[in-house]
């Protein structure tokens, strides 16, 4: 049960008083989850009688059993109760994006673990083919951008974000092979489980996650990207500009690394380019 998620449905037909309830579990939820029937009632001006409608109302047996349900919802966490960000107005929101963006990189830049980044360039580098994987909308997106940076430089990869998909490439590959995951929570069980067959038929094996995650645990190297998340639920995680620029981070020692290759190629791809696209203009991206 979501009881605010109730809350918002019935609100327009509240009466004053239970009005007044919600108000204060909207507004004072520290309050709401701590206090007696008698506390609540006495704040919001009402009966007890009153108070225990309300919480039959929001599909809760007793006042226990909204107790009960309201202890829950701190899991879920209370920035999602009254989400509002300290201002709407364009130029503020634009700031508030920007800034994050910049200490997502800052913060990024000051716990990166070169050692491991070190480690998985080399194992990109050697790879005779590479499989990114990710799910969901970020880890998804992080796969296909690791894709789109290694193609290009001549290396043989697929991305994938289907779960079963990933399962039978894990039990394809080959110990000459690299299997590259992404998970921004490092919870992902089905991650977890291709890493752990593709280990068990010595295939190396590199996470982009959460330190100490389980995904984390069931690769050969990690690559951890720790970064706290502010309390607006409606910015997007900034997170992902910090896995981008590890992915970039990547690509570019993987470039360096094989240069001759990777040189061949892009010349290849920007004459096809220049060619069908841009004529005689050379300072267009390279087919980003």
């Amino acid at each position: 049960m979501d009881i605010f998620a109730t809350l918002q449905e019935e609100r327009a037909r509240f009466s004053q008083s239970e009005n007044r309830i919600a108000d204060i579990l909207l507004n004072d939820f520290e309050f709401a989850v701590n206090a007696s029937i008698i506390e609540l009632a006495g704040k919001a001006d009402v009966s007890p009688p009153t108070v225990t409608r309300f919480c039959r109302r929001l599909g809760c047996e007793s006042f226990s059993d909204f107790k009960v349900q309201l202890a829950r919802t701190a899991y879920i966490g209370v920035r999602y109760i009254k989400p509002e960000p300290k201002s709407t107005a364009p130029a503020d929101v634009a700031q508030d994006i920007i800034t994050k963006a910049q200490n997502a990189l800052f913060l990024l830049h000051q716990s990166l673990d070169i050692e491991a980044i070190e480690r998985a360039s080399v194992r990109l580098a050697g790879a005779e083919m590479i499989y990114a994987f990710g799910s969901g909308g970020n880890s998804s997106m992080i796969a296909s951008e690791l894709q789109n940076r290694l193609f290009r430089l001549g290396l043989r990869i697929t991305a994938s974000s289907d779960h079963s998909m990933q399962l039978m490439m894990a039990a394809a590959a080959k110990p000459a092979d690299v299997l590259i995951g992404s998970s921004f929570s490092g919870r992902n069980a089905e991650l977890v489980r291709a890493f752990t067959l593709a280990r068990e038929n010595k295939v190396p094996t590199i996470a982009l996650t959460q330190r100490g995650s389980p995904v984390a645990n069931a690769a050969e190297i990690t690559v951890p990207i720790d970064l706290p998340e502010g309390n607006n639920i409606y910015r997007p995680t900034s997170t992902r500009i910090a896995y981008l620029a590890v992915a970039d981070i990547l690509a570019s020692l993987v470039a360096y690394r094989i240069q001759p290759q990777a040189t061949v190629t892009l010349r290849r791809i920007k004459h096809q380019l220049v060619a069908h696209r841009d004529g005689a203009d050379d300072r267009q991206l390279l087919g980003d």
